[in-house]
């Protein structure tokens, strides 16, 4: 009778060893490919936040409103504040948010410690008897993880005369007829540059409906 070979320790030993390399190999694609779908995942998700946050900024700044916010020192009504860091308009929400009347809107942008700046919307309602707006709930991040950022504004002054860019706007009483909104987000994402044109103040030039104080040309109609 034959006897039949088998396998010896060290064949048994070296095959097992081929099947260990080749299971690293799979393991180390399958994280590398886990890796980069949740790495697109996440720039994905961060550009549709970006995107969002643009789109709501200039939505709601473009709707922007004559309406008083406060009152200066001398009586007279506030219609929009800004700084390099903040702002503060009147503007409708969108859809059921809008329910309850155009709201005092604030941006801010506060440092957010170790993940850097983020940009907040604070909400108020405007009672009509003109007591101090109420607010309405906690500040909501519009985007966070910022290097840096800033707003803008430009317009024309009670002489018609057009101001250049500027970090503060100093006239209460009127409206920018731009405004500019410039942040940094980490990661090496793009914020393409915002300049928003403020939607039109009906009431502010008599019978030009439509029209932004200082809009037209001095002495001229179009």
């Amino acid at each position: 009778m034959t006897r039949q070979r088998g396998f010896t320790l060290l064949e048994v030993l070296g095959a097992l060893a081929l099947l260990a390399l080749l299971l690293v190999g799979v393991y180390g694609g399958v994280r590398s490919a886990i890796h980069g779908v949740r790495s697109g995942s996440a720039a994905i998700a961060r550009m549709d936040d970006i995107g969002s946050a643009q789109r709501f900024l200039r939505r709601e700044l473009a709707q922007a409103l004559a309406q008083p916010i406060g009152r200066d020192d001398r009586g007279r009504p506030i219609l929009f504040a800004g700084s390099e860091h903040e702002m503060r308009y009147v503007a409708p929400l969108p859809g059921y948010l809008g329910k309850l009347g155009p709201q005092l809107q604030v941006l801010r942008l506060v440092d957010g410690g170790k993940d850097g700046q983020r940009l907040e919307l604070s909400l108020a309602l405007l009672p009509p008897d003109n007591q101090p707006p109420k607010p309405l709930g906690k500040p909501q991040v519009l985007l966070d993880h910022l290097k840096g950022g800033s707003f803008g504004y430009r317009g024309r002054d009670a002489q018609n005369r057009q101001l250049p860019w500027s970090g503060d706007w100093t006239d209460g009483s009127r409206l920018p007829q731009l405004v500019r909104i410039r942040l940094q987000p980490h990661g090496g994402y793009g914020w393409p540059e915002l300049d928003v044109p403020l939607r039109v103040d009906a009431s502010a030039v008599v019978g030009r409906v439509g029209l932004l104080p200082g809009s037209l040309p001095a002495g001229g109609a179009p």
